[in-house]
């Protein structure tokens, strides 16, 4: 895996063997191009973390800052690793249940990534539902801000009454979902 474009492009980073799923260069070009010229001078949170693949490219292109948040030792010593090595300052990874990170953190974001492990099988827990309804993300959501998850492509679209889907775009196993605050516009 790599940085894909801005100061850090083409630098390798390391995945922790506790990710089992990445997000790969594809689907994060194809995010990133979605999202244009909203990373820049952007504060980013990355939640479910793993390598910091979407935070690491969020600072790369001109974010300001980059929160991220992962539950696993492993994980948090990768992102530093990595941050190291792409020489990308404004990030800081915090080693946190995400919905214990949500009730304390009083930040606001302009940009939400959420890659949770996907839900696969019925009785699995759905992640991105459990936080889209517990309310846990959109008090941390600047007013024109956009949380952008990932789920299986055979996941129906989580709802939630304080977020309007914007988009969904698939990309083989993958999907990306795309919320933002109710008033905000569709993309095509």
């Amino acid at each position: 895996m790599r940085i894909i474009a801005g100061k850090a492009g083409r630098i390798a980073i390391k995945v922790p063997s506790a990710v089992a799923r990445p997000t790969t260069d594809f689907v994060r070009q194809a995010i990133f191009s979605i999202l244009g010229e909203r990373v820049e001078q952007a504060k980013v949170l990355d939640l479910f973390a793993g390598s910091g693949a979407l935070g690491l490219e969020a600072l790369s292109r001109g974010a300001t800052s980059c929160t991220f948040v992962d539950d696993h030792r492993q994980a948090i010593t990768t992102i530093n690793e990595n941050l190291t090595k792409a020489r990308l300052s404004g990030g800081h990874a915090v080693k946190s249940d995400v919905p214990a990170f949500l009730k304390r953190d009083a930040a606001r974001y302009d940009l939400i990534f959420a890659d949770p492990p996907y839900w696969k099988y019925h009785g699995d827990k759905d992640h991105l539902s459990d936080l889209l309804t517990a309310g846990l993300i959109h008090p941390r959501l600047a007013p024109d801000g956009w949380l952008v998850a990932e789920i299986s492509s055979h996941q129906a679209s989580p709802t939630s009454e304080d977020f309007t889907l914007v988009a969904r775009r698939e990309y083989g196993n993958s999907t990306i979902l795309i919320y933002s605050a109710p008033a905000n516009e569709r993309i095509s």
